[in-house]
């Protein structure tokens, strides 16, 4: 990753304040989304980072979809979802977690990949971690092994990489 590609995604953000609630000021990442060069640009740094080291790539509700799912397509490996409580229509395993403005729960298929699967975690922002945290704790349920995190936003106030422990983080854009 380079100062050059933290500038040109700092330059496609916005931020929206108060939302999801007053107080908290959201990093809005869908002009980057909307700007070829640098969505590519994004992805292509993750899979040069990657490239024949992952089996899966695991994207969180809902904007690490994004860019999960076009950095496993790069990368030519399969993709999966975490999603939201209840979205999912299989056999599930859930992790509770807490935000920076209330607690949620995630989702994944029990089914989802192999055991023993090296593991890829997306998702657009890290912020106090918990997220992020309980993603990887459930890919580790199903047996697979996280050998990477990427996001494109990494809230430093918010302390989000404590709560990752030793799991390797990578951000494109640290604020």
């Amino acid at each position: 990753m380079t100062d050059s590609l933290a500038s040109l995604v700092a330059s496609r953000l916005r931020d929206i304040p108060d939302f999801p609630e007053p107080g908290v000021l959201f990093k809005d990442f869908t002009p980057l989304l909307g700007d070829a060069r640098a969505f590519g640009a994004v992805v292509d740094d993750a899979v040069a980072r990657y490239a024949g080291r992952v089996d899966v790539v695991v994207g969180i509700e809902a904007r690490g979809f994004m860019i999960g799912a076009a950095t496993a397509y790069a990368l030519g490996v399969g993709f999966v979802p975490v999603r939201k409580q209840g979205k999912l229509p299989g056999e599930t395993r859930a992790a509770e977690y807490s935000l920076e403005y209330g607690t949620a729960t995630i989702e994944i298929h029990d089914d989802a990949f192999p055991a023993g699967s090296r593991v890829l975690v997306m998702d657009d922002v890290i912020a106090t971690g918990g997220t992020v945290a309980a993603a990887c704790d459930l890919v580790e349920e199903l047996g697979g092994e996280v050998v990477g995190i990427e996001v494109v936003i990494e809230v430093a106030a918010l302390g989000g990489r404590a709560a990752l422990g030793s799991r390797p983080l990578t951000s494109v854009l640290v604020v």
